[in-house]
């Protein structure tokens, strides 16, 4: 069901993108943003700090930083109402937004922001038809076949990547006499609330290969969130991939393994536009990821979790438990976005089944432009 919905998509696109027109080649084959070259100036509050090279891929990289409450505002001189879709409201890696809304970062800049739930299926031919100017999501496989179908969407902005002690990730449940270090995954059934389309495909595939599996190895079964570690437990399935802060359940059971989760210092997802705020509102585009980026320096620099008035804040504003809220490390907030992460995901795409054709290069998938233009650094 998920390959069609996958596949799906794309077709749909297609058919938006064949009514609604679409940007030129040359836009979406430039690194940046389609409205041409822009000027770049120095940020206060923002200096070497707030840029790290792309193609540093050490787990133990700080991410980039400025000074709380930088970069300063920049009011647009008209209110510009912006719709950005998510497909939750209650997770720990949309508070950022969240935060953002409601301490008026985006109203400093001008923006009217609303912040829509809707998965990523759902919101991707909305986008296409600019009836939604960003998704707070990932560049998953269906981003991927769409862009591929001629829709003008890029990464712009990244999310998060996890803390070190972290264990979100792959879990086994280990067989009579069995060591973590001799396990072999192919043959195994694994229970997933995230379909082979996830970006989750990338780090999967890689616990999977130090395991003898693969994604094309293992069997799926697809459950609810609520479903996947009582599976694991009653042998309904032999792993699963447990979120936070559903792993800390069997974290101190030696009958469970810990097979690795998300890579250090490498986000995943993030901010998603298409060719309204790339194109025809470049300085919307660049407002928005301001006003985050400047949340991300204010509230989230360093351990978030360390201040218990924060938490409790933001407890309430997820909705959520603040005991469970505070069973998990922080995040490491991150607005960047790694070199080569679009190709790799690509990789792990074609290896689930559920992408074909060439590998896109990143100039289609990505631009780091706008960030840098907020944080006043100059390539």
């Amino acid at each position: 069901m998920r390959r069609r919905r996958v596949y799906g998509v794309a077709v749909v696109v297609a058919a938006v993108l064949a009514s609604a027109g679409c940007s030129s080649k040359s836009a979406q084959d430039s690194g940046t943003s389609g409205s041409g070259p822009r000027t770049v100036t120095p940020v206060a509050g923002c200096g070497p700090s707030s840029w790290t090279d792309p193609a540093n891929l050490s787990p133990t990289r700080a991410p980039a930083r400025c000074r709380p409450l930088t970069p300063t505002p920049q009011p647009l001189p008209k209110t510009r109402k912006v719709t950005i879709a998510t497909g939750t409201l209650s997770a720990e890696y949309v508070a950022p937004l969240e935060v953002a809304l409601d301490k008026g970062e985006f109203k400093k800049e001008g923006l009217d922001v609303t912040l829509k739930v809707l998965p990523t299926p759902d919101a991707l031919p909305l986008l296409a038809k600019g009836d939604i100017d960003a998704m707070w999501a990932a560049p998953e496989a269906a981003v991927m076949n769409g862009i591929k179908g001629g829709f003008d969407i890029k990464w712009v902005a990244g999310n998060f990547s996890p803390d070190p002690t972290s264990k979100s990730g792959l879990w086994v449940k280990l067989k009579n006499g069995e060591a973590a270090a001799d396990v072999r995954m192919a043959g195994r059934r694994m229970g997933t609330m995230i379909g082979k389309g996830s970006v989750i495909a990338y780090p999967m595939e890689k616990a999977l290969a130090t395991h003898g599996g693969g994604l094309d190895k293992i069997q799926y079964q697809q459950l609810g969130s609520a479903d996947v570690l009582t599976a694991l437990q009653n042998g309904g399935v032999d792993s699963a991939w447990l979120l936070d802060p559903v792993w800390r359940k069997v974290d101190d059971d030696p009958a469970y393994a810990f097979l690795g989760g998300q890579p250090l210092g490498e986000p995943l997802g993030g901010m998603l536009y298409g060719r309204t705020l790339l194109n025809a509102d470049v300085d919307a585009g660049v407002a928005l990821l301001r006003a985050y980026i400047r949340t991300v320096n204010t509230y989230y620099a360093d351990d978030y979790k360390s201040d218990p008035t924060f938490v409790t804040y933001l407890a309430k504003l997820l909705k959520t438990d603040e005991s469970v809220l505070r069973s998990t490390p922080s995040l490491t907030m991150d607005w960047e976005i790694r070199a080569g992460t679009t190709t790799r995901l690509q990789a792990a795409y074609k290896a689930a089944g559920v992408s074909k054709g060439a590998t896109l290069p990143e100039s289609r998938t990505v631009d780091r432009s706008l960030y840098e233009e907020a944080a006043g650094h100059r390539p």
